[in-house]
Formats: structure tokens, sequence, C-alpha cells
């Protein structure tokens, strides 16, 4: 899967000859990046509101001077960032161990330095993928929340027995309402849930 056009890989790492290579790498593939000398400067950015609405990930360097990497990302663990922005640990032999400590505990992966170009791009392209999918997901579960919000009271009975399989005449003994009338509901509730059949409603509800 091809990461979206505006898809961002955040680069957080001390060393300026690091951060360029890398910078150039994503440019030599067509991703965009975002460099940060340390863990301060990303946590800085976090502390301002950051919520990813677009694909992104994090390459981030266990040892760096002040803030680590494994504090960072336990920052972004906190905040609840580390599905919708997967985290890959940039790492030194001596760190692998801890380095899969980290993905035990949510992280994507880890690329032990020197790393193969071609295999860290492949994992940045399934991190970014992997973004796109739970951004993609709230972004169905938010559009699901906003349509059930729209719905009355009545409707949401209609809708629960709908979901269920009834058919109109014993949604409307169940309701002690006509079946007229539970007609009027169930339509309304297809046309404000979008969906074309009992099957699809019920399809869309077990999903979210």
């Amino acid at each position: 899967m091809q990461p979206a056009p505006n898809a961002t890989v955040f680069i957080v790492d001390d060393d300026d000859s690091v951060r360029e290579a890398l910078a150039w790498l994503l440019r030599s593939r067509h991703l965009l990046s975002e460099s940060y000398s340390g863990a301060e400067e990303f946590e800085a950015m976090l502390q301002r509101g950051f919520t990813p609405t677009q694909p992104c990930c994090l390459l981030l360097d266990v040892r760096m001077p002040g803030m680590s990497g494994l504090a960072l990302f336990d920052k972004v663990v906190e905040r609840g960032l580390a599905e919708a922005m997967p985290v890959l640990f940039l790492t030194g032999h001596a760190d692998v161990p801890t380095a899969v400590d980290m993905v035990k505990r949510g992280a994507f992966d880890f690329c032990e330095k020197p790393f193969s170009d071609n295999a860290l791009v492949d994992r940045i392209e399934q991190a970014l993928a992997k973004s796109s999918s739970v951004l993609a997901a709230r972004g169905e579960k938010q559009k699901l929340a906003t349509r059930l919000a729209d719905l009355t009271d009545r409707e949401r009975d209609v809708m629960e027995l709908v979901a269920k399989g009834l058919p109109n005449k014993l949604i409307a003994d169940q309701l002690a309402i006509s079946v007229r009338t539970v007609e009027v509901h169930r339509a309304r509730v297809f046309d404000k849930m979008d969906v074309k059949s009992a099957v699809e409603l019920a399809n869309m509800l077990r999903a979210n």
C-alpha cells in the first residue's frame, strides 16, 4: 500500500548527520518528514495539542542527551498517540533488548544501526499504512456517533430491533405502535444512517 501523499515521518535524533541522511532518504522516496533535534523539542510539539489527523509515524532514537527516546515513547503512549502515530526506534546493537521490550509495550518496530535503506523505508511505509488504517477507523466511528446522535429515542428503539432482524409487525407489537409508524421510523433510520438494508445497518453497528 502506498502511503497517502500528505503522510509525514517525524524524525527525532540528536545527531544532525543522521537526521539529514534520513530526511534525504525519505525525500528520495517521495515521503515528507519533519526533524527534531531532541525529545524535548518533539514533546513541546505534543504539548501544544498535537493530534494526528493525517497518516504519520515517528522515527525515534533510543539514546539522546536529556530526555531519552524511551521517556518520550512513554509520553506518546500516555497521550494515546502510539496507534495513530506508530513508533519505530532507531537503535544501536547494545539497545536491541530495550527496543524489543518497547515493541512489547506498543512500539511498531525497531531498526538497528546501521540499517538497510530499503528495509527501513519498507517498515516506514508499513507504519504509515497502519496509521492510515487507524485514522480511517476512527473517522468511521466518529461518523457513526454523529449519525446515532441525530436519531430520536423512538428511531433508536426501532433501529435496534431492525438490526436484530425483526419484521415490522413484531417491532410494532414490541413497541406498541402501528406498523405504519414503524415503517416511517425505519425509513428515517435508513436515511439518517445512510444504509439501504437491515443487513447493512446491522453490519455497521457490529463493526463499530
